[in-house]
């Protein structure tokens, strides 16, 4: 799994709490894109989070 290459958010782990409280380990998966941005030695294809692709942490080539 990639982490976003702007805030390096990763994959994150928790719990499956059910009714009986019974506890089962899960995983928390981020919504991680491959896209082309612009950087200071061109145009580079990274994987970055969406919440950093809205908030314009990142400028998409076109």
């Amino acid at each position: 799994m990639a982490d976003c290459a702007i805030c390096g958010k990763k994959r994150a782990v928790g719990n499956n709490v059910s009714h009986a409280n019974n506890r089962t380990k899960r995983t928390l998966m981020p919504n991680i894109q491959r896209i082309k941005i612009v950087t200071d030695g061109g145009n580079k294809r990274t994987y970055v989070c969406t919440r950093c692709i809205r908030s314009g942490k990142v400028v998409k080539t076109v």
